[in-house]
């Protein structure tokens, strides 16, 4: 897999591309600011970019800005976001844009070298990868006036494991139940918030992250 990093941090830039090398992925790029991402990003298209949301020279949404423009001129390319705390604007705002092959994570899971990896892996295939801890606050308990506060508690833990990037099939196997069971509740949740037409399974997951975020 070819990879670009964009990353302000020089010790943890420098620890992923080691880490992406050891794996057998090519790192065609390590930057530290989001000009520079577009720039080698325009020069050699990778497979993946791993961007932090934060960069020079504001420290605020420049790698947040910086991928969603890319996605937009090149939504072939998968991209993998980094936060260091759940920011669950940016959060929204990057799931609510409807691209495939999108993933955000907190930089502690990096540490956690194979969750890190495969959300590497499923972004690269144009599947969604969301950081569990970000999911929790975007499906969180919610009041009887939300529609959310329909489902049932084992609807809450397949949408929590939907919504972090999971197929029906390792849902099941993460749930301890049947593939015809996550069918079951998934096809109860869609009609519980309204998303039936919902079709495939990255618009799927990004479209309860768009109704979720909608109810901010």
């Amino acid at each position: 897999m070819r990879v670009i990093l964009a990353e302000d941090s020089i010790l943890l830039r420098e620890g992923l591309v080691r880490l992406l090398t050891e794996e057998g992925h090519e790192v065609l790029a390590a930057v530290g600011d989001a000009e520079a991402l577009l720039a080698a990003v325009e020069r050699t298209p990778p497979d993946v970019v791993v961007a932090d949301v934060r960069m020079p020279p504001t420290h605020t949404d420049e790698g947040l800005r910086a991928v969603l423009d890319l996605k937009g001129r090149r939504p072939d390319i998968g991209v993998l976001v980094l936060s260091q705390y759940v920011e669950k604007r940016y959060a929204t705002e990057l799931l609510t844009d409807d691209l495939g092959g999108v993933g955000y994570l907190l930089k502690d899971r990096v540490v956690q070298v194979d969750e890190f990896l495969d959300a590497l892996e499923r972004v690269a295939a144009g599947q969604a990868a969301f950081d569990q801890d970000v999911v929790r606050q975007l499906v969180r308990r919610s009041n009887g006036s939300d529609p959310l506060s329909r489902l049932t508690e084992r609807e809450r833990e397949v949408l929590g494991e939907m919504a972090q990037g999971h197929t029906n099939a390792s849902v099941a196997k993460r749930l301890h139940i049947s593939l015809s069971a996550v069918e079951k509740h998934a096809n109860a949740i869609f009609d519980k918030l309204g998303l039936n037409g919902a079709s495939g399974y990255s618009r799927r997951v990004l479209a309860v992250l768009r109704y979720l975020g909608s109810s901010e």
